[in-house]
Order: C-alpha cells, then sequence, then structure tokens
C-alpha cells in the first residue's frame, strides 16, 4: 500500500497518489468481490472539492463504466445536485464504501468492507473535505458507531475525520420509490439537506 504523509500536500501530488491507488486497486484481491467485478470503481468528481460523498457499492452500470452512482439513483442524485446548484464534476468527490460490485447488488458484507477500509481511508485522508456526505446506512454504518435508521440522523450533523463534518442522508435508491414534494416527505427532506451542506461549506 502507498504510504501519506499526513502533511499538506500541493494538488497535483494528491491527484498523482490518487491515481496510484486507483491503479493498486484495480489489482486488488483482498476479498471474494474481485472475482465478479467488471472495473473497480474508484471515484468521480474534484480532488480538490469541499464535499466527499460517500455511498454504498457500486451497482451494475458503476461495475461496466467504472464511474459511482451513473445508474437510475446517480442520475436522480444528478437532478437533485443540479436543483441545488451544486456540480457533482467541481463541488464534490465521489466515492463508495467497497470498490468492487457486491453479487446482485447485496449489501456488502462486514469483511468486504474491511478488505476495502485502507482504499476508502486513503481518499478521505487525502482529500480532506469539509463536509463528508453519508449516503444511505452502509455509508453510515462505515463511518459512525451508530446503530440507529437513517431516518432518525438524517441531516444531523457529527463529527468527522480532520475537523469534517458528517452529514447522513437518504441514498437516491431509496428516493427513486418516493415520489412526493411535499413538506416534510424524503425528497423535500433531501433537498433541504442539501441546503444545509451549502451553507456550511460557504462558511
Amino acid at each position: 500500500m502507498i504510504k501519506i504523509n499526513p502533511v499538506k500536500i500541493s494538488g497535483n501530488e494528491k491527484a498523482k497518489i490518487l491515481d496510484q491507488l486507483k491503479a493498486v486497486c484495480s489489482q486488488c484481491s483482498a476479498c471474494p468481490l474481485h472475482e465478479g467485478r467488471t472495473n473497480t470503481v474508484w471515484s468521480d468528481g474534484n480532488t480538490n472539492a469541499k464535499i466527499m460523498l460517500i455511498g454504498e457499492a457500486p451497482g451494475q452500470n458503476e461495475d461496466m463504466r467504472g464511474v459511482p452512482f451513473v445508474g437510475r439513483a446517480g442520475q436522480l442524485l444528478d437532478k437533485f445536485l443540479e436543483e441545488h446548484n451544486i456540480s457533482r464534476k467541481y463541488d464534490l468527490y465521489i466515492c463508495n464504501t467497497v470498490k468492487c460490485r457486491p453479487p446482485e447488488n447485496r449489501v456488502p458484507k462486514p469483511d468486504e468492507k474491511e478488505a476495502c477500509k485502507k482504499y476508502l481511508e486513503a481518499q478521505i485522508n487525502l482529500i480532506r473535505p469539509k463536509v463528508i456526505l453519508l449516503c444511505g446506512s452502509t455509508a453510515v454504518q462505515s463511518m459512525m458507531d451508530n446503530k440507529l435508521p437513517i431516518s432518525k440522523i438524517r441531516g444531523e450533523w457529527f463529527d468527522g475525520p480532520f475537523n469534517s463534518k458528517m452529514m447522513p442522508i437518504f441514498h437516491p435508491s431509496y428516493l427513486l420509490r418516493q415520489h412526493s414534494l411535499e413538506e416534510g416527505s424524503p425528497r423535500w427532506l433531501m433537498g433541504r439537506d442539501l441546503e444545509e451542506v451549502k451553507k456550511v461549506i460557504s462558511k
């Protein structure tokens, strides 16, 4: 594994190290998930972003393209971001708790998340975001010692690594099944959460 100096590094050095880690990850066989992958799914977005979004795991579309959040859930995420003037390309760095697709899109097992933990920790260490969005319960459980359902803690702020703030948010795959835009609905809450994130990163 590539060693990372915790002191602040330049943007070019950061991008170079992330590319090196991506190459290492692409050859990883630390857990059984590597046996069924088409591509590892490393990241998308801006390595200098103030917001880091951590999802669950790649799905079929992500596995085929090697990019996170590009299926139906990703398209809905893009819609929410656009509606709230958050640029996926410039304002976010997007990754998942595991980098290979679990069979039939099942939830990653604890040993699979543990095998991928070093990659996620390296990404956080290098990006040093101001805000970390924990997208769905799997991301929450990976980053927080909290057993409460995401419906109870979404939209709340928690202390994160390197003086960041973490906020659990609904996963867009859940929002695909929720169509109401009325006040208090999951989609309405998602919009409110994104507006709160904008306030924090603007400070």
